[in-house]
């Protein structure tokens, strides 16, 4: 029913721990540094507060604790494009490297590993970054495409459920964009635009099996962040209580935090690795389709920007026989 093997996923997962405990060690940290610096700035608002007398302490503390946080998600959406290339791209080069069933250089961690690779393909993090931002725009065409399918069915009661479809395959695309991305190491060209353009060929004529295992993952990965969620609500209102002023919803975030941080950590590789053994079953031996590559050409401008890129040899990846700098 499905193209993945989840026990062989879980076992890869296994092989990878290294990168494992570097993505729980980032992510989390992250996760405690919006705790400590929201914290932070509710005890600084706490202590302006006293200036303008009891009553104003608590006011003073949620504003002080919402900069803190915000600070911190800013910061934070300033590092993705380091995430990006470090975190997830490095982790990918392994896994593809474990799953054609390659043994990694000898005297060589994964992490250092998984960072020569990426560095080998895209010289640089913003190439790297400015790839996936078109990848998630043409992903996004397609599944726009599936939508405009179902939306003119002459099916009762479509409209709600077409909606309710849009809804969920936000989240279900949300991990194709790194096997693309994986299609462009595992194949080592030297084109890393190039590669993308094959590998979206390949993802938009195979849509409706990928689409399909897609939406299974997305489920089966929301219900344990979800639960996850439920587990931290207790810890984190115990945080909640150890900070100054009114701060009743901080366990709800701060909850949410943690489910992110687990998910973004534990949970995301692994959907990411039952994305790839689907996408690499599915189109084994198959060659993209001039008419989805005019197909995608038509839906999506960012696809176009793909090529243009690809013809053009862009920066992006090293020139063919370029060492990497």
């Amino acid at each position: 029913m499905w193209d993945f093997d989840f026990p062989r996923a879980v076992g890869l997962m296994v092989r990878t721990f290294p990168y494992l405990v570097f993505r729980i060690v980032v992510y989390g940290g992250i996760a405690v540094a919006y705790v400590v610096v929201t914290g932070f700035g509710a005890g600084i608002g706490y202590g302006l507060g006293w200036f303008g007398g009891p009553d104003s302490q608590a006011g003073f503390a949620f504003w002080g604790g919402l900069i803190g946080f915000g600070l911190t998600a800013t910061a934070i959406y300033l590092l993705r494009e380091y995430l990006l290339y470090t975190v997830k791209a490095g982790h990918i080069a392994v896994l593809v490297e474990l799953m054609d069933d390659k043994d990694l250089p000898d005297g060589q961690g994964q992490v250092a590993y998984g960072a020569k690779v990426v560095k080998e393909r895209f010289v640089q993090s913003s190439a790297l970054f400015g790839l996936d931002q078109l990848v998630k725009g043409v992903i996004r065409a397609i599944s726009g495409f599936v939508e405009s399918i179902a939306s003119v069915l002459p099916i009762p009661g479509l409209n709600g459920l077409v909606s309710l479809f849009r809804a969920f395959m936000k989240v279900a695309v949300g991990f194709v964009d790194e096997v693309i991305l994986a299609h462009a190491i595992r194949t080592r060209s030297d084109n890393a635009w190039a590669s993308a353009r094959e590998a979206l060929v390949l993802y938009g004529q195979n849509y409706q099996l990928m689409l399909k295992n897609a939406a299974f993952i997305a489920l089966f990965t929301y219900i344990i962040a979800i639960l996850v969620f439920l587990f931290m609500l207790a810890p984190a209102a115990g945080l909640v209580y150890l900070m100054p002023g009114s701060w009743s919803a901080g366990g709800l975030v701060f909850a949410i935090i943690f489910a992110w941080a687990v998910k973004a950590a534990v949970l995301e590789p692994l959907a990411i690795t039952l994305m790839m053994q689907v996408f690499f079953k599915v189109t084994a031996g198959q060659t993209p389709n001039p008419e989805w590559d005019a197909k995608l050409s038509q839906m999506s401008d960012k696809f176009v920007e793909i090529k243009d890129k690809a013809f053009s040899g862009a920066a992006g990846s090293p020139a063919p026989g370029a060492p990497a700098e």
